[in-house]
């Protein structure tokens, strides 16, 4: 019997931070079909929201640097301040959902990152899935929205990158499901020339994959998003799509979809 299937969508920190974005956002989510989970960032909150309290943030190559008083503030932000306020949007919609972090129903857990040339501080990375414990919320028709938090099951949070988290949620579901990831982002989709945004690849398999690699295509930020995403297909994930908010309508099909 083929599996149910399970949509996977994760929005980032731009959506977050634009209200009306969000707003729009949230109307496109509640109306897809389906079983689904909503995974999100907030990092550009965060970093706001530390300054207003004198704590400055500290990246190296684009991640953050997470000690003692950084994660109080990504606690209070992420699973917090923008976690209910979109569960409060979303039941405004009619969609019963559920704020999650890692910790809740002990659903994701992560070792701390281990300190090599940088120290990242309380940094997880995901070690396992409960994915009963997610799919208990599910057939109790609730819809889970997870924050970018998880914990090491000794009682830390630790902060945890949301498109990693939303990949291994993907992995974990897929022994129950027929699981599609929808990465929800600025750009349409993985770009053929960055400055034309147009210029969007429609579709990447792992031949195209080391071809674009080759060529310096796929480069920079785009990096660690695609690996995320070959390492999901490869572990059960059936498709995956990159692009802005409006892939999830039927009238666009400008974004780039990633199979195997």
């Amino acid at each position: 019997m083929p599996k149910e299937k399970l949509s996977i969508v994760k929005i980032g920190g731009n959506i977050i931070e634009d209200a009306s974005a969000l707003e729009a956002f949230l109307k496109l989510f509640s109306r897809l079909e389906g079983k689904k989970i909503l995974v999100h960032g907030g990092g550009k909150r965060a970093t706001h929201i530390a300054s207003k309290l004198g704590i400055e943030s500290q990246m190296v190559n684009g991640r953050r640097i997470t000690d003692a008083e950084t994660l109080e503030v990504i606690t209070m932000v992420y699973a917090g301040l923008v976690n209910k306020n979109i569960v409060a949007q979303l039941q405004a919609l009619r969609i019963n959902s559920i704020g999650l972090t890692g910790a809740d129903a002990n659903s994701i857990t992560s070792d701390k990152r281990p300190v090599k040339e940088v120290d990242f501080g309380f940094v997880g990375d995901v070690k396992s899935v409960d994915y009963n414990s997610v799919n208990k919320l599910i057939e109790a028709d609730f819809t889970p929205v997870f924050c970018a938090i998880t914990h090491d099951g000794k009682g830390q949070l630790l902060n945890t990158n949301a498109d990693t988290i939303t990949s291994q949620i993907a992995i974990g579901m897929s022994a129950l499901y027929e699981t599609s990831i929808n990465y929800c982002f600025e750009l349409n989709g993985v770009l053929e020339d960055i400055n034309d945004k147009n210029s969007v690849i429609k579709h990447i398999d792992t031949k195209l994959y080391a071809e674009l690699l080759e060529q310096g295509i796929i480069a920079d930020g785009m990096l660690p998003k695609l690996e995320n995403c070959f390492d999901a297909l490869n572990n059960g994930v059936s498709s995956i799509n990159m692009g802005n908010t409006s892939m999830l309508t039927q009238e666009n099909d400008n974004f780039t979809t990633i199979t195997l």
